[in-house]
């Protein structure tokens, strides 16, 4: 072939054109090295090669930049027809001369670089450009890692441009025509690797795709339909990837992991399907997130859990010095995080079947095999730490498949009516929802603080299996007639409460537009009262529910129940932001519909949320702060049951029921009695709030810390209920008709 290539005529060459003659000539110089030069052990740099390789993109490019867009020039056409690429492959795979791999890599990534003119479409581009990718990553720690990488990410960035090609790319091995026949690639011998081992890869070259004996060769010069393709697919240029990303140079991971999240991007069915089926793409992300988290400390301080700095992947520069002298685990801690950031960047960018089945893969082989286990332990220590870890994670998912995974490990999947039976169904759900009232006030507060993190999460499923299945039917409401009610040991009435008994009779329910009108039913003859009216009563029941001598916030400047407006304001808009795609009703459910005479139950969040709100007058302070920061977050989720159950004083609650609003009276009557026993109560309590304020400085002890604790924190909760069922009522009002 080379002997024929010397012998082109100059007719050929006709009309004169002075790049093709300068292209030809300096892809002869290369040939006739290898026909002239005995000596193949000198290394490459020793030679013109790597000039002569130069000159020729140097004129691709110039050739392109003289000519209309999409024209494709002789010297281009030279190469293709003469099939250059192929016999590059064979030079850089035999390496020779030594450091011809580098070379050819290099070649390969400025073409697909420098050249507009799409390139891969070509078989005789792509079929080389694929056997090349073969050769990358085979060995860990090759000299020529940073060209393979360089090379890979310009294929990868070539298959985002145009997401079809990545079909040539898969590649399909057939059935054999014969038990005893093998799938075969067609390989120079590494022994020749000189002009023999080319004029045999010239006459004869490997199309890049495995064939069976006897099997004729296909062109893919259109990409196969991979859907067609039932039998086992190769995806070497992720395999490549693969490899790179366990080298021992930093640029080279990252480099690699970005030419992943491009190809797991790429919208085409068959690759996502090749890629989740036919590479160890998810044993590589899960294998490596557990290894970073075993290699954690088993204990840890939770503050510096929550405190570490914000971890991006592929930048946590670090100084493994300064770090340890912060605190012992540091790097351990960043490199897991930086790790989770990946994956969930990846699932977030993958095509979406492949993001489901990567984020199963990451459930079951790292949330469920790693970290249950570590969750479900006695040893409180390990409980905290654990806790705090998967808080963090909790907090940085923002990867919709990769976040519902992660709901259903932790809360199951299960979307019936929760039963007091059932509640234990799902281990680690009942673990982790009595450790919200856990003997440890550390672990409780961290409970706490993981639901409160979770409640917030853009995820449906939560808000239903923590609370909107026990609340679906409305039977926490009276089901009789008002003259078959019976008294019941729950608690009195409200309208039988004296503190309710001048303003708040039964008639003055809210009615007020679209989902806050929450009153379960009125009578033919019940006039609709003034909006402003009834949420001005609503406002008052939560204001009036701690007696005054409880209170010592009107002695305080700036602790008002209008300073919780505005946060309450911008929490429920953020919070309408992310329930307004979901399927919730606008106002509650029809009575008629209800099932209310099915056995209300509250659900194990809400019950072990009420048994520490019944406590708080015996809790201790940062606790009582945790539960009330979580039954608010939940009582401004706009949905109509949440509403009513939580934020309706006038709702008439069924036999052995209670509400949020039902809860608070009784530790208020609890409140009313212990007041009477403590000499000078509200002057302790006014020094108390002072002193939580950084008002006055700490002093000697108060007798009965923790219950004047708890009265402060009760009235300024029942502040926030009143602030956030106005703020509610007001938005509601405002999009009404």
């Amino acid at each position: 072939m080379f002997t024929s290539l010397q012998s082109v005529k100059k007719e050929k060459l006709a009309p004169s054109l002075p790049l093709q003659e300068d292209f030809v000539y300096h892809w002869k110089a290369i040939t006739h090295y290898y026909i002239e030069t005995s000596d193949d052990k000198a290394p490459v740099t020793d030679t013109n090669i790597p000039s002569h390789l130069e000159q020729m993109l140097d004129i691709l490019t110039q050739e392109e930049s003289e000519r209309e867009s999409g024209e494709t020039g002789p010297c281009m056409e030279y190469l293709l027809h003469h099939k250059i690429l192929e016999t590059l492959f064979t030079l850089g795979k035999a390496d020779c001369p030594p450091g011809m791999k580098q070379q050819v890599l290099s070649f390969y990534t400025k073409l697909l670089g420098r050249i507009h003119q799409p390139l891969l479409p070509h078989i005789n581009v792509h079929r080389p450009v694929q056997k090349l990718i073969r050769l990358c990553g085979e060995i860990l720690a090759a000299p020529t890692e940073n060209e393979e990488i360089q090379f890979l990410c310009i294929v990868c960035a070539k298959l985002k441009q145009d997401p079809y090609l990545v079909n040539f790319f898969l590649e399909f091995f057939f059935p054999l025509a014969s038990p005893g026949s093998q799938n075969k690639v067609k390989r120079p011998d590494p022994k020749r690797p000189g002009v023999e081992g080319v004029r045999e890869d010239l006459a004869s070259p490997d199309t890049g795709q495995p064939q069976a004996e006897g099997q004729a060769a296909e062109s893919p010069e259109e990409p196969k339909s991979a859907a067609a393709q039932s039998n086992n697919n190769n995806y070497n240029i992720v395999t490549s990837l693969l490899n790179l990303t366990k080298s021992p140079d930093g640029r080279i991971v990252v480099k690699a992991c970005e030419g992943l999240m491009l190809l797991v991007s790429l919208p085409e069915p068959a690759a996502a399907k090749c890629l989740t089926e036919n590479t160890e793409l998810c044993e590589l992300l899960t294998d490596r997130l557990s290894a970073f988290y075993k290699a954690l400390p088993m204990s840890m301080d939770p503050l510096d859990i929550e405190t570490v700095e914000s971890v991006n992947w592929g930048l946590d520069v670090y100084n493994m010095k300064d770090d340890a002298a912060i605190f012992t685990g540091k790097r351990a801690l960043i490199s897991f995080l930086s790790w989770l950031d990946y994956c969930d960047q990846l699932i977030k960018e993958a095509q979406k079947t492949a993001a489901a089945v990567l984020a199963k893969a990451v459930r079951e082989r790292f949330f469920v095999a790693v970290m249950e286990p570590q969750l479900m332990q006695t040893s409180e220590v390990g409980i905290l730490t654990s806790t705090a870890l998967l808080n963090r994670i909790i907090r940085q998912v923002t990867s919709e498949a990769l976040l519902q995974d992660m709901v259903y490990f932790l809360l199951g999947e299960e979307k019936g009516p929760e039963t007091l039976a059932s509640i234990a169904q799902n281990p680690l759900r009942h673990r982790l929802i009595e450790h919200c009232d856990h003997l440890s006030d550390e672990i409780s507060i961290m409970t706490l603080r993981l639901f409160e993190q979770l409640i917030q999460k853009p995820n449906q499923h939560i808000l239903h299996s923590l609370m909107l299945r026990s609340l679906e039917e409305r039977n926490y409401l009276e089901n009789k007639p008002q003259e078959e009610r019976e008294p019941v040991e729950n608690g009195q009435d409200l309208e039988e409460d004296p503190l309710f008994v001048d303003d708040f009779s039964p008639e003055n329910r809210l009615s007020s537009p679209d989902w806050l009108s929450n009153s379960p039913t009125h009578s033919p003859y019940h006039a609709k009262p003034d909006g402003k009216t009834e949420v001005h009563k609503i406002v008052n029941s939560f204001l009036c529910l701690v007696p005054d001598e409880a209170k010592s916030s009107s002695h305080v400047e700036g602790t008002g129940y209008d300073t919780y407006l505005r946060d309450a304001h911008r929490q429920f808009r953020d919070y309408c932001g992310i329930c307004q795609r979901w399927d919730w009703r606008g106002t509650p459910k029809a009575m008629e519909k209800c099932d209310l005479d099915s056995p209300f139950f509250e659900g194990h969040f809400l019950k072990v949320l009420f048994d520490r709100m019944g406590r708080i007058l015996d809790q201790p302070y940062d606790v009582n702060l945790h539960v009330t920061s979580v039954l608010s977050k939940l009582s401004l989720l706009p949905h109509p049951h949440i509403h009513e159950y939580l934020l309706d004083p006038y709702i008439n609650l069924g036999p052995g029921c209670r509400s949020l609003f039902s809860v608070i009276v009784r530790v208020v009557g609890d409140l009313m009695l212990r007041i009477q026993r403590i000499p000078d109560f509200t002057p302790k309590l006014l020094l108390v709030r002072k002193r939580l304020l950084g008002l006055e400085p700490e002093g000697l002890n108060i007798d009965h810390m923790t219950l004047l604790e708890g009265v402060i924190v009760l009235e300024e909760f029942c502040k926030e209920l009143a602030a956030i069922a106005f703020v509610k009522f007001h938005a509601s009002a405002s999009t009404s008709p």
